[in-house]
């Protein structure tokens, strides 16, 4: 079929158009980019009341007397709200936390003791966010510091303070697993590399931070809260308990836009909870929307995490097996409904990959300390691709052979398919090794380790990393029973035709960036024969979307919402071609629809508009086929289906290291990619360059830094860098598209990039110091740590 492009992006091909594959315009730039967007600060609501909260100046102390007075005594302060005022209205928030794991419960407000820079104390509420705040400065709190946990050395000491004194010592989950013949692969092995990898602590840093509008009718009991939430059914479920109303009087409402979450949003806060019981105790709307340093501080962080990893290897560099120590730092309170275990679970599963890992150790550990909670963060398994990729790297450089030569020697071969990870999940097709050889010809491999040299001899420290990535999109139909769940995860979409001929999509999903009201719209507009623009999409309020476990997160959008999206319009396309053939009189396999238009095949004028189809459906129901209902509308769910459901990508990035400064500045950055086909090539080429530029800020810039005494050092973007167009080179990207035969062909992209970036960026900086023997064993690399690591200055 011979297909031209369009004026707005779409192809056209047999007179019809067809919008998977084109670049069409985001739908949402219509309102975003002229200053329409609706987040959730714009709300206003009558009566409406604004909060702040007292917040802790220390990391760890006893609460003492809280002296509310001179903040009650302030005009226009409305109320302040300690730790008993909101218990007499909630309970502790839900968690689910897998045997063996020690949970506390979760309260809206801190009670006994402060557990980390920033708790929530107490809760002021006025008749604005100024009064709020000055509210707050006027409320006392006495302190009893006490000794802070800041380490993950120093949550396992038995001897340290616990932070919460009735679960005895701070280690949370102790969990050790085996997968194969651990010890006969380390009996086989030439040598054993041994090391302790750093994963640092950094932020999310949305545009938005979090926030919520709680609406309380005393008259009918129902409570309305409008947010920001990644999975707003989820939410709903975890808060109904907490807040003492039943799941069908409270209704969760995300703001028409959503400024960024990348996992921050995607879990149930203190802070929500007190600001519903405020609602509750007052009977009136209260607002709080935090502000940047609350969201530096205490809105969660992540990837804090140190491995320590034994290697298997054979003198060629075939890696054999593995022993993995991981030990995760996730903070001071679990979030729930998400729980760092899971996301540990999910590294060791996922850590394998495409290599033929013929065994591997695994031991999980989590612990408490005083900092902000562990939360996830755009691929929140991310240590499993650094660790591997690092381990490679550090493989071959230890036996003096190419990083690329000891990846090819140990990655599965198409004669290996089908075959399954160590640790359990499929592998029924497997392009890495594709993505790999049209990584290394972009970036012109071979002539750059020429150039290298010459540029050695010249005094220039050039570098080359390379590195791989497998991406559960959504993974194959036995993931999620891989990590000790029943089952796959189902999605569910709702497709309507409405009385004019529209169509408007109830999606699962919470789209905060993502694009989904264009890809949706893409893939129901080419379904159903519609124009783009005659689909809407719904998405964010329990009232309307349909229930989902999971929301918008582990790049589930492109594969299971636009599958079940898919399967509900083509649905609704069959039940508008048998009311068309009745209409029409014809045969519905004689029809099609094209542009809002269902006509008859080889007879263009014989046709009835969808409008025309809709009003008999809604207005005239005796005129439908036997067995069709009155209306169009039709819910599909899909889980993913059985096919291999994974994305492949190899990312390779050069770097230039200033020996004198230590500044390492990225040269190029190229990325091969099979996410299947693309519904819209730039929004996808927007997630990867968007999670990459992520990448290279955790390596090269962030740092949530605590000192010693668990005061954190990083609540400005001062002190909490961000990279710019300065640091992030021009992204050359390539989609390789190799089918797969899934009836849904579309694989996600969202975590990718943040995952590969590090790793590549690290191997990159590793190599340019290769003739200096170093071994790169943490990711955080600021110029400053590079001159350490080379002996350029010493260390402390």
């Amino acid at each position: 079929m011979t297909e031209d492009s369009t004026a707005n992006g779409q192809t056209q091909g047999s007179g019809f158009l067809r919008f998977i594959g084109a670049s069409v315009h985001r739908v949402e730039d219509q309102r975003i980019l002229r200053g329409h967007g609706h987040y959730i600060d714009d709300l206003k609501l009558p009566g409406m009341l604004h909060a702040a909260f007292v917040r802790s100046p220390h990391a760890h102390a006893r609460i003492g007397k809280i002296d509310t007075s001179a903040a009650r005594a302030l005009p226009g302060v409305v109320a302040v709200f300690t730790a008993e005022d909101i218990e007499a209205v909630t309970d502790p928030i839900g968690n689910q936390p897998m045997p063996g794991h020690k949970s506390p419960p979760i309260y809206g407000l801190t009670r006994d003791k402060v557990r980390l820079v920033g708790d929530v104390v107490a809760v002021v509420v006025a008749e604005s966010r100024y009064l709020a705040e000055d509210g707050c400065d006027l409320v006392e709190v006495d302190y009893e510091p006490l000794p802070a946990v800041s380490t993950i050395a120093q949550a396992l000491d038995p001897s340290g303070p616990p932070i919460f004194d009735d679960l005895g010592d701070n280690v949370a989950f102790d969990f050790p697993q085996t997968f194969g013949d651990v010890d006969g692969v380390f009996a086989q092995a030439d040598r054993v590399i041994k090391h302790t990898f750093h994963q640092h602590r950094y932020a999310h840093v949305p545009m938005e931070g979090r926030g919520g509008v709680a609406d309380f009718d005393p008259g009918t009991g129902h409570l309305t809260y409008h947010t920001a939430n990644q999975a707003p059914q989820v939410f709903r479920m975890v808060l109904s308990h907490a807040v003492r109303v039943p799941v069908h009087q409270l209704r969760i409402v995300n703001a028409q836009d959503i400024g960024g979450a990348f996992g921050s949003k995607a879990q149930v806060y203190r802070e929500d909870l007190a600001i519903l019981a405020a609602s509750k105790i007052l009977g009136r709307p209260v607002k709080w929307v935090e502000d940047r340093r609350e969201n530096l501080t205490a809105s969660g962080q992540a990837r804090e995490d140190d491995v320590n990893v034994e290697a298997a290897v054979k003198n060629d560099g075939t890696l054999l097996g593995l022993r993995i120590d991981l030990v995760m730092n996730q903070g001071a309170y679990p979030t729930p409904p998400n729980t760092t275990n899971t996301f540990g679970f999910m590294a060791r599963t996922l850590l394998p990959a495409a290599y033929r890992l013929k065994a591997m150790g695994f031991r999980l550990r989590t612990v408490f300390s005083n900092k902000a909670s562990y939360v996830p963060y755009r691929g929140p398994w991310a240590v499993e691709t650094w660790v591997r990729e690092r381990v490679l790297d550090i493989i071959a450089r230890d036996l003096g052979l190419d990083p690329v030569e000891v990846r090819r020697r140990n990655l599965l071969e198409a004669s290996d398919l089908p075959t399954s990870m160590v640790t359990g999940p499929d592998i029924t097709q497997m392009t890495q090794r594709q993505t790999m050889d049209r990584a290394l010809e972009r970036i012109g491999y071979a002539d750059f380790r020429v150039e290298q040299q010459r540029a050695r001899s010249e005094g220039r420290w050039l570098g080359i990393g390379v590195i791989n990535l497998m991406e559960f999109a959504p993974g194959p139909a036995n993931f999620f029973p891989s990590l000790g769940m029943p089952s796959a995860i189902p999605e569910q979409a709702r497709v309507r035709l409405e009385i004019d001929g529209h169509v408007t999509v109830f999606t699962a999903q919470a789209p905060h960036g993502q694009s989904h009201e264009t890809t949706l719209a893409q893939v129901t507009a080419d379904e159903i024969g519609v124009p783009l623009e005659s689909v809407r999409v719904v998405h964010g309020d329990t009232g309307s979307s349909p229930f989902s476990l999971i929301g918008t997160g582990g790049s589930r959008g492109s594969s299971v919402a636009v599958g079940a999206t898919r399967f509900a319009a083509r649905r609704v396309k069959a039940k508008v071609l048998r009311i068309a053939a009745g209409m029409l009189e014809v045969s519905a396999d004689d029809l099609e629809i094209v542009d809002g238009l269902v006509r008859v095949k080889g007879a263009p004028d014989k046709l009835v508009p969808l409008g025309g189809v809709a009003t008999v459906a809604y207005m005239a129901p005796h005129m439908l086929p036997r067995g069709d209902e009155m209306g169009v509308e039709e819910t599909s769910m899909y889980d993913g289906g059985n096919g291999g459901g994974w994305a492949y990508a190899t990312h390779a990035c050069v770097v230039e290291v200033d020996p004198e400064t230590g500044q390492a500045e990225i040269k190029r950055y190229v990325v091969a990619e099979d996410c299947g086909d693309l519904i819209n090539p730039a929004i996808v080429d927007g997630q990867i360059r968007g999670g990459i530029a992520q990448g290279i800020g955790a390596v090269l810039l962030e740092r949530s830094t605590y000192g010693d005494d668990g005061q954190f050092m990083a609540a400005t973007f001062m002190d909490y860098l961000l990279p710019t167009s300065v640091e992030v080179p021009p992204i050359e990207i390539e989609h390789l598209e190799i089918p797969n035969g899934d009836e849904i062909p579309f694989r996600g992209v969202g975590e990718g990039g943040a995952i590969a970036a590090p790793p590549a960026v690290n191997s990159a900086i590793e190599d340019a110091l290769s003739q200096s023997g170093v071994r790169i064993t943490e990711q955080y690399l600021p110029p400053a740590r590079i001159l350490e690591l080379v002996g350029a200055i010493d260390q402390e």
